[in-house]
């Protein structure tokens, strides 16, 4: 049965805020709450950028029974492997088992502003393959001494391991990123604008790495970004701490007042059609519906902004769970 997950933003909104949302959207009957993990924000005027971590151990004590997940947090190069592997340890048991370990290759907006290089992909994928090594070893049990290319551990374990059998889901937007995933951790999490096109560059290939591998199929974890307005005017306000998401270069960016002034040179019209904007609960479910039919994800994220959130929460509680639940059984 598909699960549903609703996912907040650090980049947009406080922290108080933040665990204010995950309690209604835990209220509105989502399953999973999704927790953005940044450094800087993807814009300087209308932003946030709250520690993650602190974040969800508040999520933790506010909430009874929703999965907690980072989408996504990067264990190379701000935080160790064990590091990230110690405070996914402690969530889970803040939270009664309740918490899966997202992860990805990151962005330099949240490397470069504290002095980190920030390489291209082939040495992220490195490091993320030894990552993927010690984290799962660490919330195993081991006792690790490790010695790899770029970390090493001696002889390091967790005193306060977690509660469950801890899942890594790692982001994937091509078949490189899903290889690695569906061979070395449990799930995947992927942003999906076209199905065919994620099923042809993600799903497929990991799918048939894991079958390769002997290993099970992995989660698939499937978001998609709406704007919930009426006008374009309305659409282009909501989207405010978002834009510099689809500024050129901003994978490499280091300053948000940078993509914040290369979004606004855009047209933008260029930038709103990157999104799906919706209005009523009918848009939500055709955005969302391929997600369950077409893609088959077994969790599906509703990543959503508007002017009044805490309103949007509960429509989507009300009117649009209930429907893309009937399709997801």
């Amino acid at each position: 049965m598909t699960r549903f997950a609703y996912f907040c933003g650090h980049e947009q909104f406080q922290p108080e805020d933040i665990v204010r949302h995950a309690v209604l959207a835990e209220e509105a009957g989502f399953d999973t709450v999704m927790v953005s993990e940044h450094f800087h924000p993807w814009v300087d005027d209308v932003s946030a950028s709250g520690y993650a971590y602190s974040t969800l151990g508040a999520i933790a004590q506010a909430t009874e029974r929703v999965e907690l997940v980072t989408a996504v947090t990067t264990p190379l190069f701000r935080y160790h492997p064990a590091v990230v592997a110690q405070a996914a340890a402690t969530i889970d048991r803040l939270s009664g088992g309740r918490f899966r370990l997202g992860i990805g290759t990151g962005e330099n907006l949240n490397e470069g502003p504290l002095g980190y290089p920030f390489p291209k992909y082939p040495e992220r994928a490195a490091r993320m393959r030894e990552a993927l090594e010690i984290m799962r070893r660490l919330l195993d049990g081991e006792k690790l001494t490790y010695e790899g290319r770029f970390y090493r551990t001696d002889r390091a374990k967790l005193y306060s391991p977690p509660l469950s059998d801890l899942p890594i889901w790692m982001a994937a937007g091509g078949p490189k990123s899903a290889v690695l995933a569906a061979t070395m951790a449990q799930g995947i999490i992927t942003s999906v604008k076209d199905p065919a096109t994620t099923m042809s560059r993600v799903i497929d290939p990991a799918r048939g790495a894991a079958s390769e591998a002997g290993r099970p199929p992995p989660t698939i974890v499937a978001s998609r970004w709406t704007v919930r307005a009426n006008t374009d005017d309305e659409a282009w306000e909501a989207l405010g701490a978002w834009r510099g998401l689809r500024a050129p270069g901003h994978l490499e960016a280091v300053d948000p007042a940078d993509l914040r002034q290369r979004a606004d040179e855009l047209d933008r019209d260029e930038i709103l059609s990157a999104y799906s904007i919706v209005s009523r609960a009918a848009d939500y479910l055709d955005a969302y519906r391929p997600l369950v039919t077409e893609i088959g994800a077994d969790v599906v994220t509703i990543q959503t902004t508007s002017l009044d959130q805490e309103a949007t929460i509960a429509m989507l509680g009300a009117e649009v769970l209930p429907a893309l639940r009937s399709l997801g059984r």
